[in-house]
């Protein structure tokens, strides 16, 4: 009974909304960092030719050329972070960074699971099961969207017409 008690405010959608949108902030906050290495410090997308270096050179793992895989990371390290912190899309967002968290794993650090990339593992994982929680533009969205399907099924019933006579169900 006292423990029910001291862990209903953990488990309140308020606790949960908060911890998904931390989490959320976490997940972006390594990709964007990394992201923003990799491009000239006055613009935000201009690619540094050390990137190209550094996938050419250093992470020769990769399945795909460095022309294509430098311009394919910097975006997404700096799409799918913005789409998290705004909590828009979280779930695919979450996915794409889980996808390349993986590809980091597999073919650039093979022995960096332990260290770091479980973690990022465990945090876009866990924002694929959840979503973004009530802090999002998911949820917004979804809110809005059950508010024009109520509006639209409200306005859509004939008016004066009886409702249908009820049947009993044996």
């Amino acid at each position: 009974m006292a423990y029910q008690f001291l862990i209903r405010p953990l488990s309140a959608p308020f606790t949960e909304g908060l911890v998904l949108f931390l989490t959320r902030l976490a997940l972006a906050g390594v990709f964007w960092r990394s992201g923003r290495t990799k491009v000239e410090a006055d613009t935000l997308i201009t690619i540094k030719n050390s990137a190209y270096t550094l996938f050419e050179y250093e992470y020769t793992g990769l399945p795909l050329a460095a022309e294509l895989a430098t311009p394919l990371a910097v975006y997404a390290e700096h799409v799918f972070p913005l789409l998290l912190v705004l909590g828009l899309a979280t779930r695919f967002s979450a996915t794409a960074l889980l996808i390349m968290t993986l590809t980091i794993q597999i073919f650039v650090y093979p022995d960096a699971w332990w260290t770091i990339h479980s973690l990022w593992a465990a945090l876009a994982l866990m924002l694929m099961v959840r979503g973004g929680g009530w802090v999002s533009m998911d949820a917004a969205l979804v809110h809005w969207s059950d508010k024009m399907t109520r509006k639209r099924l409200a306005t859509s019933a004939p008016r004066g017409s009886a409702s249908p006579p009820r049947t009993q169900v044996e």
